[in-house]
């Protein structure tokens, strides 16, 4: 793809040596739908923390990746996107985990639930903790949030269509400090059990 959002590592980045990018893409969803399912069977009460972020990430990815469940150490390019150094990933986690929690706790209206969730997904991937699967975990972070609020699991793009697009495209205007694109996209999506 040519705007560098669906980077994977080369074959050889793969524990398994596979090479075929529909074959790893398949590892990636089974990974991926196993995560969704085990946050579907948390509590509604346990606090997001970092231990709960690495653990859903090396659910994800571990039977692929040697580094999934740690945090991102080298520098990535993320589109026009220039995550923060990988010296300063704990750091930011951390202090967004504080925030995030603490909107959580006093989000009283949909609208702050709205906020809430946007923050949740936007803040999780411009920090890009990990070397891959950013978006993805972001999203089922994002899923946690709304699980919370008593909301099912947004989908806010689908592989068919324009929907991708449009999802890029306000994660980019997001990036430049526009966030109405992506609240829209999850107003679209939310709706309650």
């Amino acid at each position: 793809m040519d705007d560098n959002t669906n980077w994977t590592p080369s074959p050889d980045d793969n524990i398994l040596d596979l090479t075929d990018k529909n074959l790893i893409n398949e590892y990636e969803a089974k990974g991926i739908a196993t995560a969704e399912l085990f946050v579907f069977e948390l509590d509604s009460e346990t606090e997001i923390s970092t231990q709960l972020l690495l653990e859903i990430h090396k659910i994800a990815f571990s039977e692929l990746y040697d580094w999934a469940g740690t945090w991102r150490t080298t520098t990535v390019t993320v589109g026009q996107l220039t995550p923060p150094d990988p010296s300063k990933v704990l750091q930011l986690i951390y202090q967004f985990i504080d925030n995030l929690n603490f909107k959580i706790r006093n989000a009283e209206t949909v609208q702050d639930h709205i906020d809430c969730l946007t923050f949740a997904h936007y803040e999780f991937v411009r920090i890009h903790p990990f070397n891959n699967g950013n978006g993805r975990t972001g999203r089922i972070l994002m899923n946690i949030v709304a699980l919370k609020f008593g909301y099912k699991p947004l989908e806010l793009y689908y592989r068919e269509g324009d929907s991708r697009r449009t999802y890029i495209d306000a994660m980019k205007l997001a990036d430049n400090g526009n966030f109405e694109p992506l609240t829209t996209l999850i107003r679209k999506e939310l709706t309650t059990f």
